[in-house]
């Protein structure tokens, strides 16, 4: 009975209110922050083009295993490139023809003592590089181009090592990788706050440290009749904070919007889809190092007459992440005043129904 009654309520309210249906479209941010937008599809050829232009985005952009693969395949190219080198220097200098490096024939000049063939080539290449220390190879002052070739070989593979060196840094440190420790809550709620009716999320903190400056803004996406995607920014605020950032983020932070006549929320004619994305912004004390996290809610992932329930203990730095996620059980929270918002997009009649006096379920 309850699933029937359920597909036709569905059913009803696809039809009445299109934001509550659940239309084929893809959502622009995971519930774990990672943007799904997709531009238009190029072709191959100005694919790589883009790559190589940006080239630093598309290194860090890179899974770790394609990064560790680049590394070693990069220095290998590079000594192989000027293993040839040497080695070509070598035969046209004439080097491999002498049969003693320690007695070359009168008005010989060698370029690199002890280069005989390709093998001794790669090996001094591999040396000069990683400036592991010349022993029985090495390059001849009197050879102008074994030095020209000596520099540009230095030169060229200091730039690969910055490079490289500023890459890995730079994928260790990013805001993303570092916010694995914050948790949104899997759904909003819409409950009432001191007699007025709030859309409300909530955050935890995993990490050993406490944040500070935390700051959350949300942005409501909404695709309208015209197929266009318009931007609608929407405020969010925890206690009487208003709009200021909170200063500490040690327990779980529930931040709220106020559904009033002004909402966004209560001013979207002509929506067929419609996504909240959230974005958190907090820095560390001790470093200064940003944090970066974001996540989306759909329509069917906002839970109407239901409030999270009170933190009755502050997060302990051992709390594990299942243990973390009880901050984000929900309660009933029945909706007694009346709903006076025009235009409401997101809400239509709705009823309690409890079944053997357990749990809730909406009827629309």
């Amino acid at each position: 009975l309850s699933i029937t009654m359920t597909s036709t309520t569905s059913d009803q309210k696809a039809a009445s209110c299109p934001l509550m249906a659940k239309p084929p479209h893809q959502r622009l941010v995971s519930k774990d922050g990672r943007s799904l937008m997709q531009g238009n599809a190029p072709g191959s050829r100005e694919t790589w083009f883009g790559a190589l232009r940006d080239m630093w985005g598309t290194w860090l952009t890179l899974r770790w295993r394609w990064v560790v693969l680049a590394f070693c395949g990069s220095f290998l190219l590079h000594w192989l490139l000027f293993a040839v080198l040497w080695y070509l220097l070598a035969r046209v200098n004439g080097d491999l023809d002498v049969p003693d490096h320690d007695s070359p024939p009168a008005g010989h000049v060698l370029c690199v003592k002890h280069v005989t063939g390709f093998t001794a080539a790669f090996s001094f290449a591999l040396e000069t590089q990683l400036t592991i220390g010349y022993g029985t190879m090495y390059p001849n002052a009197d050879c102008p181009t074994a030095i020209a070739l000596l520099a540009l070989q230095m030169l060229l593979g200091l730039m690969l090592e910055a490079f490289i060196t500023g890459a890995f840094v730079a994928k260790f440190s990013r805001p993303q990788k570092r916010c694995g420790g914050i948790l949104f809550s899997p759904q909003a709620v819409v409950c009432e706050v001191r007699g007025q009716r709030c859309l409300m999320f909530r955050v935890c903190n995993l990490l050993p440290r406490p944040l500070v400056d935390v700051c959350v803004s949300a942005v409501l996406y909404e695709e309208r009749d015209d197929h266009e995607l318009h931007q609608t920014a929407m405020e969010f605020s925890v206690d009487n904070l208003g709009s200021r950032p909170c200063p500490l983020f040690l327990s779980p932070l529930t931040f709220y919007h106020p559904l009033t006549p002004s909402s966004p929320l209560n001013n979207a004619p002509n929506i067929k889809h419609l996504e909240l994305v959230v974005f958190l912004n907090a820095s560390q004390e001790s470093t200064g190092s940003g944090y970066h996290k974001r996540t989306s809610y759909l329509p069917d992932e906002i839970q109407y007459g239901s409030c999270f329930t009170k933190v009755t203990s502050r997060q302990g730095k051992g709390r594990s992440k299942a243990e973390s996620m009880l901050y984000f059980d929900m309660q009933p929270c029945p909706l007694t005043l009346p709903n006076t918002h025009t235009g409401d997009a997101l809400e239509k009649e709705h009823e309690v129904v409890q079944l053997n006096g357990e749990g809730s379920d909406r009827v629309e």
